[in-house]
């Protein structure tokens, strides 16, 4: 028994470098790897949690099971985190770092397209299902439950019948390109204020805008 709470707080001497947990927040955005997938609207995940750091002027390392950075707002420790596991994988990297950062699962949030949603539209939910999306597929499996916070970014269903893979792996519109920059903006405000104000607040200043 003392070997394991030695473990989990460590000795003495250890004690300064802990945080508190309900202070750590892992944000991770879903994408897949490679210069195909690059500025495609399945990768909007990648495009927010990159434009995150650069507001905070942090920068990526390689780490198991993807790439990650991390800062500080108001106190808190961030972490960003994109997975290099395909989509389809994605729940192998968010257990992981969960359990490697112990962080609580209300502070957790994944960032993901949405195709029920009009482009740019803004969604923050504390539960639901995963909507045939893979990469939630995927998370909700490994951490078996669907009451994980998800901020879902538009990229509305403008395809024909049958041509839904190609829509999102395909790339931006030019109309959509223009319009990206200032949703980035308004989704890296989503986030910080997920961190600083709670998630309740956020849904209610963030949702439909």
């Amino acid at each position: 028994m003392c070997a394991f709470w030695k473990n989990l707080f460590g000795t003495a001497k250890n004690t300064k470098a802990l945080e508190d947990p309900m202070k750590k927040f892992l944000l991770v955005g879903l994408g897949n790897i490679g210069s195909d997938y690059a500025g495609t609207r399945h990768n909007i995940g990648f495009e927010v949690v990159n434009a995150f750091a650069k507001a905070y002027d942090t920068t990526f390392e390689a780490v198991k099971f993807g790439v990650l950075t991390r800062t500080k707002i108001k106190g808190k420790t961030v972490i960003l985190l994109m997975p290099n596991t395909y989509m389809n994988l994605s729940g192998k990297a968010v257990r992981y770092w969960l359990q490697q950062e112990k962080i609580p699962l209300d502070n957790l949030l994944i960032i993901t397209d949405d195709l029920n949603i009009e482009f740019g539209t803004l969604r923050l939910k504390t539960k639901g299902s995963d909507g045939g999306h893979n990469g939630l597929k995927s998370i909700q499996a490994l951490l078996n439950t669907s009451k994980y916070n998800r901020f879902r970014f538009g990229i509305g269903n403008n395809y024909r019948k049958g041509q839904q893979i190609d829509y999102v792996l395909g790339k931006w519109s030019a109309e959509e390109e223009s319009a990206l920059p200032e949703r980035l903006e308004k989704s890296c405000e989503l986030l910080t204020a997920f961190v600083t104000s709670g998630v309740t607040n956020t849904m209610n200043n963030f949702n439909g805008t």
